[in-house]
C-alpha cells in the first residue's frame, strides 16, 4: 500500500443489518503485515458485535453519535471525538445507546509479530481504554492545540501514538517533512489540504489519509473555521531507520492521490 487519501464522499456506502458500513483499506504496508480501516455506522440500539477476542491491536475513534465501549466486561460511555483502543486478545465490543445513529472510524494493526507470539513485545506499555475528548488535555501551539492520547509499547507493536491536532483557519501544521513512521489522518472538523510528494489534495470530515514511510507529507487548513484531526503513528519491527539525509521534494503535480 502507498500513500493514499480517501475522500468521505468518495467512500462507497453498503447497508448493513446494522446500519451502514464504508471499506477504506485492507492491504500490507511497507511495515505492517495489515493495515485495515473502514467506518461504521450503528442504527440506535445495536450493538458491533458480541464482545469478540483478536491477535491485532484496534483503534476506533468515534465521528458521531454515543456509545457503550465493553472491554473485558466493563462498560464505558463515549461520545464524538472519543478514541478507543483494544489492545492484543481483549475482549471488546460497542454498543449505540443513543437516539440517533453512531458512526466511528475502526483501524485494525497487524504486524509480522502479531500472528508469531514469540516475536510479542513484553514490555508493553498501552492498556486497553476509552480516551473521551472532553478529559483530553489541549497544549496550545504556535497554530493552535495538540491534545496528546496514546503514546507506548504494544504487544506487537514497537510504538503506537497518537494525538489529536486542531488548526487555526490558514495554518500550516508544519513544513513538509518525511519520518520512517507511518501515519493516518483521520479528519474529524474543517477543510485540509494534504500533500505527499507534492500531490495535493482536499478533504473535509470523515476522510483518511495514509501516509508511508518515508514519503514527503504536509498539511494545512484551507478552511475559514478551526480543523481538528486525529494523528495515529505506527513504529514496527520493520520500521527502517531514519534517512540521514532528506531527497528532494517533488515539484506539485495535477494528479490526484485518492484512492
Amino acid at each position: 500500500m502507498t500513500s493514499s487519501a480517501f475522500l468521505w464522499e468518495n467512500l462507497v456506502v453498503k447497508t448493513t443489518p446494522l446500519g451502514e458500513r464504508r471499506d477504506v483499506s485492507n492491504h500490507p504496508t511497507a511495515t505492517l503485515a495489515v493495515f485495515e480501516c473502514h467506518i461504521t455506522t450503528l442504527n440506535p440500539g445495536r450493538e458491533s458485535h458480541a464482545p469478540h477476542r483478536h491477535p491485532q491491536e484496534e483503534i476506533i475513534i468515534i465521528k458521531e453519535g454515543s456509545v457503550d465501549v465493553h472491554i473485558n466486561g466493563r462498560i464505558e460511555r463515549a461520545g464524538p471525538g472519543a478514541t478507543l483502543f483494544y489492545a492484543s486478545n481483549d475482549a471488546h465490543n460497542v454498543r449505540n445507546v443513543g437516539d440517533t445513529r453512531a458512526t466511528y472510524w475502526v483501524i485494525n494493526l497487524a504486524s509480522a509479530a502479531t500472528h508469531r507470539p514469540a516475536e510479542h513485545n513484553a514490555a508493553s506499555s498501552l492498556l486497553s481504554g476509552v480516551f473521551p475528548w472532553e478529559k483530553l488535555t489541549p497544549k496550545t501551539t504556535a497554530v493552535g492545540s495538540v491534545r496528546p492520547v496514546l503514546s507506548g509499547s504494544t504487544v506487537t507493536l514497537k510504538n503506537l501514538e497518537s494525538h489529536i491536532t486542531t488548526l487555526r483557519a490558514g495554518e500550516v501544521s508544519h513544513a513538509a517533512h518525511q519520518h520512517p513512521d507511518e501515519e493516518v489522518i483521520l479528519v474529524e472538523e474543517g477543510l485540509i489540504e494534504v500533500t505527499i510528494n507534492g500531490v495535493a489534495q482536499r478533504g473535509g470530515p470523515g476522510s483518511i489519509y495514509f501516509f508511508a514511510s518515508q514519503d514527503f507529507h504536509g498539511l494545512r487548513n484551507v478552511g475559514t473555521t478551526q480543523a481538528a484531526y486525529h494523528v495515529i503513528r505506527v513504529v514496527t519491527a520493520a520500521t527502517p531507520p531514519a534517512l540521514t539525509s532528506a531527497r528532494p521534494q517533488a515539484s506539485p503535480a495535477t494528479t490526484p492521490l485518492t484512492r
